[in-house]
């Protein structure tokens, strides 16, 4: 503010009228923003919560490869301010209505240049977020914006501790989280947590990424953040648009423990409504497939004597799927391309052509009789090219087969996804490019005409778009299950309550539960039994697969059950306890019943537990199946196996007590009783 007096009487002079800081509350005023510009007529923006500082003050502004930076000489020329309350039901989710409440201020700024560029930042507080985008509506800048990168700071009060994969490097994001102090961190991908020194839980990330390029952070200077943009394989413009646009949201989740971050949906309610209309069509499932086979190295993807993807081996798991009430098989290792070295061979692959042994047209006709769809499978190996000079034709067969659903892959390096521009010339892209977001959606809408949903592997991150494109169901984007097959190294025990606070903050994920053998290729998985049952609860999707073999659950019949019994859609979800990286509990409720489902995990600490059920109907008994540690458990050894299997009746007013083991966890169903 010692300021304004300065840029008061400079505006006069320049003919702009320079206004005072403006400032927008949560709609109940614990969160504050601050907007204003410095003596350098620089913009900023500061957030504060409770009266405390949460982000000091952070700039605004981009870098253009064809203009002078956008980021001096401006000052505040005006701002319109709006109150939105509305309850949205999403079609199938973690929460079946998402309640969107926010408070709007759009402020506007105007260069003191020949040029007078002008632009808008539009800032809307939530009571558990802040959210912002710029908004280039105004042809001061021209008819075409080329941005070099971006300049938006996040500049956090304190220090503290940062839960953080590397962005930009080779593995995409399949990387174990680094767990440092704040002031330790280099170049980061999104959603990043952090957990301030005062006890207040930061999550910064983005939505609506819509044709963009998507955001990394970096750090600075001590706590300071900076936000750059994936770069495109061109080397020119990083992100190019015509006017007027919307960059995408900029999100910062705050709160004052992990389970406030968890449970906030700001990112969905950011992004637009479904565009899809009626997308019934879509059924949240489970699956079982030729997957983990592969991964063990027990069968192939390529053709030979071990070829996982045949007709006859396909048949039985089709069977197995309509035995245990699962819709989907999966098959991986079906089309023409998988021979030979096939991560740097992605042209080679068809999207139409089967191997000789894989009936698609029998599979499809045994799969419709059985009442189990097909999942299908795109994999790219990072030529997008190929990808897309065959993408409608693939869908169309997709469709002719009975597939509902695809899951797509992208394995390569990041940085070397193969694009073909309309003119004919290739880049090497970034899985977070503008090209590839482009990519992404136009895979999404292709196969929505089609009424199949998709689940991309080595995806771009999710920011919020399964709102407005309902058919993208789930995506990898992190290390899943595959890792414990390989042991380079495993997830360790803490690799859930990690991504609980961290990634899975962004959306669903395909991490593909469900192993019972507790066994990979050679090594054991850091589990244990109950465990493994709980990551159903724990890692959301709508589309969740049953990743062992069917022997291996034929040896574990009784936990078994509840696998099959879980559901994959629900009406409520709420993060009971959790600290980032060391446990969670979350507890659920089925969209299409009374039932709840409770899952606990935690790192390589025992721990115990003691939970209010108060979210439960009062007044009504619950028959509790709960699937617990028992005493010996541990996640290292045989004992990761043992588990107790047990039932009791409780109501709304009683507490639960439950032990988790080092590695350990629970799984319980509540289901009323009637009468």
């Amino acid at each position: 503010m010692k300021f304004l007096p300065l840029l008061a009487f400079l505006a006069t002079m320049f003919g702009a009228p320079a206004l005072a800081e403006e400032v927008v509350a949560s709609p109940d005023g614990t969160i504050t923003v601050t907007v204003d510009v410095n003596g350098e007529g620089r913009p900023f923006y500061r957030i504060d919560k409770g009266g405390n500082a949460v982000f000091s003050e952070s700039r605004l502004g981009f870098l253009l490869t064809d203009q002078d930076k956008l980021e001096r000489r401006l000052a505040i020329t005006g701002a319109t301010r709006a109150i939105h309350d509305e309850t949205w039901e999403q079609p199938w989710g973690e929460q079946r209505f998402v309640r969107d409440h926010h408070n709007e201020l759009t402020v506007r700024f105007e260069e003191d240049s020949d040029e007078k560029r002008r632009f808008g930042v539009t800032f809307r507080v939530f009571d558990d977020a802040v959210a912002f985008r710029y908004v280039f509506d105004d042809r001061s800048m021209g008819e075409t914006l080329r941005v070099a990168d971006e300049l938006t700071e996040f500049n956090l009060a304190q220090d503290g501790t940062a839960w953080w994969i590397p962005g930009g490097e080779w593995n995409r994001y399949e990387y174990l989280y680094e767990e440092t102090p704040i002031d330790a961190v280099s170049m980061a991908h999104t959603p990043i947590t952090f957990r301030m020194d005062d006890g207040t839980h930061v999550a910064i990330h983005e939505a609506a990424l819509v044709d963009f390029a998507g955001m990394w952070i970096k750090r600075t200077t001590g706590t300071n953040f900076r936000a750059t943009l994936a770069p495109t394989g061109s080397g020119a413009a990083r992100a190019e648009r015509d006017l007027p646009f919307a960059t995408p949201w900029r999100t910062i989740r705050v709160a004052d423990d992990a389970a406030g971050l968890a449970e906030s949906l700001v990112e969905l309610s950011l992004n637009e409504p479904n565009r899809l209309g009626d997308v019934s069509w879509f059924k949240p499932h489970k699956y079982v497939g030729v997957w983990w086979s592969l991964h063990l190295e027990e069968e192939t993807w390529g053709s030979g004597p071990k070829h996982g993807a045949t007709t006859e081996n396909v048949k039985r798991y089709i069977d197995f799927a309509a035995e245990n009430g699962f819709m989907g098989v999966l098959v991986e290792g079906w089309n023409i391309g998988w021979d030979g070295n096939w991560f740097f061979n992605g042209s080679e692959f068809s999207f139409t052509e089967s191997y000789p042994d894989y009936d698609f047209e029998e599979l499809a006709r045994y799969a419709a009789e059985k009442g189990v769809p097909i999942v299908g499978h795109h994999e790219t190996s990072g030529d997008v090219g190929n990808y897309e000079s065959q993408l409608e034709a693939g869908l169309d067969l997709m469709a002719a087969r009975g597939v509902k659903t695809i899951k797509s892959g992208y394995v390569t390096d990041a940085c070397n996804l193969r694009y073909v521009h309309p003119d004919g010339h290739e880049t090497r892209e970034c899985t977070e490019s503008q090209v590839m977001q482009r990519h992404h959606l136009k895979v999404v809408t292709e196969a929505a005409k089609r009424k199949i949903a998709m689940n991309p592997h080595e995806p771009v991150k999710d920011t919020g778009l399964r709102r407005t494109y309902p058919n993208w169901v789930s995506r990898e984007g992190a290390r899943g299950m595959e890792f414990n097959a390989w042991g380079v190294p495993a997830n360790g025990p803490d690799h859930i309550p990690t991504m609980v606070f961290t990634r899975l903050l962004s959306g669903p994920m395909d991490y593909t539960p469900g192993i019972l053998s507790l066994e990979g290729r050679g090594q054991p998985l850091q589990m244990t039994m109950a465990r493994a049952l709980a990551e159903y609860v724990l890692v959301y999707s709508p589309i969740q697969m049953v990743a062992d073999l069917p022997e291996h659950y034929a040896e574990h019949k009784d936990a078994f059950q509840f696998i099959k019994d879980v559901p994959a859609d629900w009406a409520e979800s709420r993060i009971l306890e959790g600290e980032v990286g060391d446990y969670v509990v979350t507890a659920r409720k089925d969209r299409n019943s009374a039932e709840w489902y409770i899952g606990g995990g935690t790192d390589a600490s025992e721990r115990s537990v003691s939970l209010a059920l108060d979210f439960l109907d009062p007044g009504k008994s619950y028959r509790a199946e709960i699937y617990r540690d028992a005493a010996t458990a541990h996640f290292e050894g045989p004992t990761r196996f043992d588990i107790v299997i047990e039932q009791r009746d409780l109501t709304a007013t009683d507490r639960l007590d439950l032990r988790m083991a080092p590695g350990g966890g629970f799984a319980v169903r509540l289901v009323p009783i009637e009468g």
